[in-house]
């Protein structure tokens, strides 16, 4: 009997796929991704047995099209445990973990859930057709010897480490059979793919004369100029370094975004990294960096990729149509989040994880390296130690302070990072590139900061949340205040950017300019401002916001400041406000807060003086590998290790570009993944929960649902979007368009 693994169109079958050839297929396919990672034996056979369970009867059924649920996910790895020769066990449960994790994600090894491993590989039926037996036997030890070669013997580091050779094959296994589905379904219906990226080796050579071009267009007249020149030169001799954990400590201003992609593009070309991965803390300033990128080494280089659309995993029939492919990162250059790149390394779906073998061999830029959250501090570090020991990344921490992150600071769980700072003499730098005093006041209410804004034509405030910026920015326009401009993550990117150009344009020409916004601009965001007022918060956002005070140095030192003030009306969220609280138990020690003593007293109530668990310790305690066997909570990890406490959703605004590209959601030749590239910078993110709210209520819906699913949410009543703040969700249960926002 023949067996299918895709149905075609013919009743004769003659088009469709045989499940042998698929399984070959991916089998190929997996092994040459995971051969870069040294992993190639175990994801070959992770891709040979994936789908043995569609050698079930009954599978024929549902490729006819009965609506009959057929788990063809378990089977692989039942057989492998069902066989494993002694001592290699854990061999047989690394591969079962990624085979049957395969369509639903990866599963924890045992929970009070049906679909954690052990209970799913009991209760896996017996109801395979004997041609499954062609794909054994498979040669388990070599895999075991790979395996091995990934982890350290070090009983505190071992769980860890297998469990992210585990995500690695996963990866490899997931890409490698979307791949020959979509290659399938591709050929069947005539369509190509959207798009196939060059090597980043071979585009080092142009992409460092452009690089070179670029920099020395920069003109040096100032002292901030030189400086940055200086440290651009120093950083990229060190290029030259072997591969591994980097710090750039750098002041606000000193130019670390260039300077640490010319390091990049140099210690690339110089160790034969396949790509560089640039990652930054907020989703709100993503695409002005991935613009400056994309400028400077051209469109076709760099992908912008960040959570604001996610493709979501369906079922078979999801996954089998080419216009449901995903982001695999296989772009020279990525720009992304902090969320994006340690949510999908520590993810259980395979939409997430199926990039991560793309980063093995990449040199990864954390950009503000100092934002990564404390409650997720030692997972995160632990995955970036993992990358650079076990699959040949060089990962650059870059801090506008110095970094906290040191082992001989973070004891139980810090990096080796002594003798590998990137910059030129930090403590000096900080002296020279200070160019902001911060000074404190005690408690400013909405009042009192209006009239301060009064009084100063060209100046910022930054508060702690959306809400509190937009009703600010109501209250200054209500009492009349001229020129002032409300800028936070209710607006859409390309807006955004928009707004920020007018600011620069009106800073530039000496007009007045009064700026409310978020946190966003601390983290670049290249503003001069010649002074602002920020909320309480952490010494480093503090620092951060100083640095949009006289950025370029054009002014004097004593005319520059940034002060800091109380909010008690608009208190903010409780990890803000210890760490503000942490920021004024300094202050009362120190005069300057730039001063290095300063900084690193207040990274040691911050970090160094905070008890494991307060820093993440559970989740890196939850794997367990003994030697005999693993305990791996996959689901469970991917839960609990969120950056984003509230779970944002994208709402797409159909403003623009964005129209055409929404008009194309029904169009089923074009593949969801180039239509969301095309749509982030059209995307506000907001909490889940109001989006509901805005479906309900006829506001917004997912638009082409049956093409597409619940993937493109589009904002359908526009008069909730206004020029001047963007997004308003809140009472969007009683607003109408002729009701208005204001």
């Amino acid at each position: 009997m023949q067996f299918y693994a895709h149905s075609g169109h013919r009743d004769d079958r003659t088009d469709w796929q045989t499940l042998p050839d698929h399984l070959a297929a991916v089998e190929r396919l997996a092994r040459a991704r995971a051969a870069p990672l040294g992993l190639s034996e175990a994801a070959g056979i992770a891709g040979r047995l994936h789908d043995l369970g569609k050698y079930d009867p009954a599978f024929d059924r549902v490729l006819r099209g009965e609506n009959l649920h057929v788990d063809h996910s378990t089977a692989g790895g039942r057989a492998l445990l069902d066989s494993v020769p002694a001592g290699l066990r854990p061999v047989a449960e690394v591969l079962a973990y990624a085979i049957l994790g395969h369509h639903a994600g990866l599963p924890d090894k045992v929970s009070e859930d049906s679909s954690c491993l052990e209970r799913r590989i009991a209760s896996a039926p017996h109801n395979l057709a004997p041609e499954w037996e062609r794909h054994f036997p498979i040669d388990l030890a070599a895999a075991g010897t790979e395996l091995r070669a990934h982890v350290r013997a070090d009983p505190h580091k071992a769980p860890f480490d297998l469990s992210v050779a585990v995500r690695m094959i996963f990866s490899c296994l997931v890409d490698a059979d979307f791949r020959d589905t979509e290659t399938f379904y591709d050929q069947l219906e005539g369509r190509a793919r959207s798009r196939e990226w060059p090597t980043l080796q071979d585009c080092l050579p142009d992409l460092r004369q452009k690089f070179a071009a670029h920099m020395a267009g920069f003109e040096r007249s100032t002292e901030v100029n030189r400086l940055r020149a200086e440290i651009l030169a120093h950083v990229t001799v060190q290029a030259a370094m072997p591969p591994g954990l980097f710090t750039l400590s750098v002041p606000t201003g000193g130019g670390k975004t260039l300077a640490s992609l010319g390091f990049a593009l140099d210690h690339a070309a110089l160790h034969g990294h396949r790509r560089i991965v640039y990652a930054i803390p907020y989703t709100s300033i993503i695409d002005q960096t991935a613009k400056v990128f994309r400028d400077l080494l051209g469109p076709d280089i760099v992908l912008e990729h960040h959570s604001a659309i996610e493709t979501r995993d369906g079922g078979e029939a999801g996954r089998i149509k080419s216009h449901l492919v995903m982001e695999d990162w296989a772009a020279p250059v990525v720009v992304t989040t902090n969320v994006q790149l340690f949510e999908s390394l520590f993810a259980a779906r395979p939409s997430r994880c199926r990039k991560l073998h793309n980063l093995a061999g990449a040199v990864i830029v954390l950009d503000e390296a100092q934002c990564l959250p404390r409650p997720m501090l030692l997972p995160t570090l632990a995955m970036i130690d993992t990358l650079a020991t076990h699959y040949g990344c060089t990962v650059v921490l870059c801090t506008a302070t110095q970094p906290a992150f040191d082992s001989s600071q973070l004891r139980h769980g810090g990096l080796p990072l002594s003798g590998r700072e990137l910059a030129p003499d930090p403590q000096e730098l900080a002296r020279k590139l200070k160019r902001v005093n911060i000074v404190r006041a005690s408690t400013m209410d909405d009042t009192a900061l209006i009239s301060a804004m009064r009084g100063a034509p060209q100046s910022f405030v930054i508060v702690n949340s959306r809400r509190h910026a937009l009703a600010l920015y109501r209250a200054a326009v209500e009492e009349g205040i001229q020129n002032v401009v409300h800028l936070s993550t209710r607006q859409y990117p390309a807006h955004r950017r928009r707004i920020i150009e007018t600011i620069k344009g009106r800073l530039t020409q000496s007009l007045p300019c009064r700026l409310i916004s978020t946190s966003l601009i601390e983290a670049g965001v290249d503003l001069d401002f010649p002074r602002g007022w920020r909320a309480e918060t952490g010494l480093d956002s503090v620092i951060q916001a100083a640095g949009r005070v006289n950025r370029e140095g054009k002014r004097p030192l004593s005319a520059s400041t940034l002060t800091v003030f109380s909010a008690p009306e608009n208190s903010p969220p409780p990890e803000v406000a210890r760490l503000a609280e942490a920021m004024r138990a300094t202050a009362n020690k120190y005069d300057d807060l730039f001063d290095v003593d300063a900084i690193r007293d207040w990274f040691n109530e911050v970090y160094w003086r905070a008890t494991p668990q307060r820093l993440g310790q559970g989740m890196t305690k939850s794997l367990i590998f003994d030697g005999a066997e693993t305990g791996f909570p996959f689901r469970k990890l991917a839960s609990d290790y969120r950056l984003i406490d509230s779970p944002m959703v994208p709402v797409i605004i159909p403003l623009g570009k964005a129209v055409a590209e929404v008009a194309r959601l029904t169009v089923a030749e074009v593949p969801s993944g180039t239509i969301a590239r095309a749509v982030q910078p059209y995307t506000v993110q907001i909490p889940s929960a109001a989006r509901e709210i805005l479906r309900r209520n006829g506001k917004g819906s997912f638009h082409a649902e049956d093409l597409r699913g619940d993937q493109f949410f589009v904002l359908d009543e526009l008069s909730l979007y206004q020029e001047d703040f963007g997004l308003w969700w809140e009472q969007a249960e009683y607003l109408s368009a002729d009701q208005g926002i204001i």
